[in-house]
């Protein structure tokens, strides 16, 4: 665990910005879920009379058309400003490119329905464990905390925050879908500090990959890039040429950091 800071200590940060996944929960990916989404399309596909595709094709074009969005958010993270995937896109280019038109407008019209549901069939999500006890020690050194994620739905992520109770304390919650950019574009984080009325160097960024996060932080100007390991952090599909502030194994380690940061 790397948790120096160079030369000196960062000072605490006047906001806390901090990743959704990865950081706040941690995901599985659930093996059953291009079945059933295909068995919904499917239903609906039937009660409206068309014919094709069929719900095999419709899984299949599904996980390819999620496969190539994995490829195309990889490649774009190379980019100075990267735009993200609009919902519509997704579905009528990524996903329906080949299927008739009238299923194809169907997705187009849906799209944002169909992303919130790809979302929530997905992934199961576990909250990190400290993080209770981490929004308890920023909220007692008076230290706000946002959410700063790239997301399919940023819909999903807020439902699950408010199905478990814990929306209330988050102080902003900036989402790639709903602001039409991605990380690592600079923009995600200045939006978040903008939104808190904080200036961007006094806040900390806390991420868990290399080339979305930590590459964000730095170019939007945070005061520190953190990244607490989770699957894939230390294989991202490009490593930038950069080094963080701390690498830390959980949220433990974080409350601690974060706690003993001098003002």
């Amino acid at each position: 665990m790397r948790t120096t800071w160079g030369d000196a200590m960062v000072s605490r940060p006047l906001a806390l910005l901090l990743d959704f996944g990865g950081v706040v929960v941690t995901s599985r990916r659930r093996p059953e879920w291009a079945k059933e989404l295909a068995g919904e399309i499917h239903g609906r596909f039937a009660r409206l009379g068309f014919d094709e595709p069929d719900e095999d094709r419709i899984r299949q074009d599904v996980e390819y058309g999620q496969a190539a969005a994995r490829r195309w958010r990889d490649a774009v993270s190379r980019t100075p400003e990267p735009l993200e995937l609009a919902h519509r896109r997704f579905w009528a280019d990524f996903v329906a490119a080949d299927w008739p038109a009238p299923a194809r407008a169907w997705v187009d019209a849906e799209a944002t329905a169909l992303c919130g549901r790809l979302g929530e069939l997905g992934q199961e999500r576990t909250f990190r464990p400290g993080l209770h006890d981490l929004l308890d020690t920023a909220d007692g050194l008076g230290v706000p905390v946002g959410i700063v994620s790239n997301a399919l739905s940023g819909a999903v992520h807020r439902d699950h925050l408010r199905h478990h109770g814990l929306d209330g304390r988050f102080a902003v919650q900036v989402y790639s879908d709903e602001l039409g950019i991605r990380k690592p574009h600079p923009g995600m984080i200045t939006a978040a500090a903008a939104a808190l009325g904080v200036p961007v160097g006094s806040t900390w960024y806390v991420g868990d990959n290399y080339d979305r996060d930590a590459l964000c932080a730095r170019r939007a100007g945070a005061g520190a890039a953190i990244l607490v390991e989770d699957a894939g952090t230390h294989e991202p599909p490009f490593m930038p040429f950069l080094e963080v502030d701390a690498l830390l194994p959980d949220l433990h380690a974080l409350r601690s950091l974060l706690a003993d940061a001098p003002r």
